[in-house]
């Protein structure tokens, strides 16, 4: 028997993708995070390959937020064999219940569609796992306060403080056989409009960090002003402004600066702005039941979706689209990799009037980052569109830190880490923060390999 504490990453090393690093100890193998490869293929075909340990020798799982590539897999996990308990945020439960139901069937659809249409060299093709799977792994979740100290072993327990990425999420602090280990999960802006500054743990002997964009500023610029900028100057033009975006997070964050906009009168009051996406229509309503998570509060929120048209039928998005007049489409998904964007881009895409406004995250292989990347045509159900459209981005609305806020939020440790361990980044951005974090604070600093070993101490006073 193996008495060291080791952490492997399973995920979300050396990619932003996949998010799942187990802390293996004398005692227990605890996950934290459990999410969904997405992006380019080679990643996705990982969602399919077994773990390097069996799913039931995995006794407790730590959800840091909702967003798929943290909360994916799931359901995939407990249908192998997972009978732990699913540790999370109140807001986090909910949001995971509804991304789950939605991912669950996505992959059902798919696979019936690849069966019907034979497109598939699997005969049958099958879902990574179904709707009742994803609502048998919602048995197994707890919900845990901010700062709730949760037992896990004599020796091991956890709590949470909020890091502002979105409603709900957290970074995680493990007391483990007298050492602290921390995992940031996606830490969040210090200044969003919607969300309180991420909050801070202050002493850890080991940091397991996020890198997202540990290579970048996102810029000092107001964003409400950016907004209205792109939305006046399309209005002006006869275009219309398509905004992909998560339907979790972002989208409620843009509705409410649209609002702010309007009733500040700097973008036209009478502008229709339609949110076309059911996930995104049921996430402000949890939004709605968890008002203590928020600066914003419950009448405001109300008058958001008093200024919002809900599509919920898929059936009315051509009537949207063949409306006369420029209007703001916020529809998912944020990294045009699917869903109801994807009409609106095959009609707004190769029209110069118009505006692809991104913001966020573009992952390698999606649509997304090849608009980022200024590509001259996009392929959309199997034919390729040309880009004529203007494409903005926004990166002061992202919900991830950008490089400063990333090392403030490691400033606010007191005690020096023996070791800072940098994941969910890919590799450029990994290696530019590792640098930074090392001539700043003068840490040891290691990027995180797939399936690698790392120990990370040998307790005192375990034996076999």
């Amino acid at each position: 028997m193996n008495h060291s504490i080791i952490l492997q990453s399973l995920g979300a090393a050396g990619t932003v993708t996949g998010s799942k690093h187990l802390l293996k100890t004398p005692g227990l193998n605890i996950l934290v995070d459990c999410g969904l490869f997405q992006g380019i293929k080679s990643l996705r075909e990982q969602n399919w390959q077994l773990l390097p340990l069996a799913a039931g020798d995995i006794d407790v799982l730590i959800l840091t937020h909702a967003h798929l590539d943290h909360s994916g897999y799931i359901p995939l996990l407990v249908k192998s064999g997972f009978r732990g308990k699913i540790f999370m945020s109140q807001p986090t439960s909910s949001l995971t219940k509804l991304i789950l139901l939605d991912s669950a069937k996505i992959q059902e659809e798919d696979s019936e569609r690849a069966n019907r249409f034979r497109y598939t060299r699997h005969k049958p093709a099958l879902p990574l796992y179904t709707v009742r799977d994803a609502e048998r792994s919602f048995e197994q979740f707890v919900t845990v306060g901010s700062d709730e100290r949760i037992q896990l072993s004599d020796a091991i327990n956890f709590r949470f403080k909020l890091s502002g990425h979105i409603l709900g999420a957290c970074s995680v602090e493990l007391n483990c056989y007298g050492k602290t280990i921390v995992f940031s999960g996606d830490i969040g802006r210090v200044s969003s409009p919607v969300l309180e500054t991420p909050d801070y743990f202050t002493s850890a002997d080991y940091v397991i960090m996020e890198s997202t964009y540990g290579d970048k500023l996102h810029g000092a610029e107001d964003a409400t002003e950016e907004l209205a900028e792109v939305i006046n100057e399309t209005i002006q033009l006869k275009g219309n402004i398509l905004i992909p975006s998560f339907a979790v997070g972002r989208a409620q964050e843009l509705l409410y600066l649209i609002t702010k906009l309007k009733d500040t009168g700097k973008i036209p009051v009478n502008i229709p702005v339609f949110l076309d996406s059911p996930m995104a229509a049921q996430a402000t309503d949890i939004t709605l039941q968890y008002p203590e998570f928020s600066k914003i509060d419950r009448k405001a929120w109300l008058d958001v979706k008093q200024h919002v048209t809900i599509n919920r039928d898929f059936r009315n998005t051509r009537d949207i689209i063949e409306k006369k007049g420029s209007k703001i489409i916020v529809a998912a998904s944020g990294m045009l990799s699917g869903g109801r964007v994807l009409e609106y881009m095959k009609h707004y895409v190769g029209d110069r009037r118009n505006v692809i406004l991104l913001m966020g995250y573009q992952a390698e292989g999606t649509r997304g980052r090849a608009l980022q990347n200024q590509s001259p045509d996009i392929k959309i159900h199997g034919q390729y569109y040309p880009v004529k459209a203007r494409v903005k981005e926004i990166g002061s609305l992202s919900a991830h830190a950008d490089q400063s806020e990333l090392l403030h939020w490691l400033s606010k440790f007191n005690q020096k880490p023996a070791l800072v361990m940098l994941v969910h980044g890919e590799p450029c951005a990994q290696e530019a923060l590792r640098v930074k974090i090392q001539d700043t604070f003068h840490l040891p600093v290691s990027i995180m390999q797939q399936n690698q070993d790392v120990t990370l101490f040998v307790p005192e006073g375990v034996s076999g």
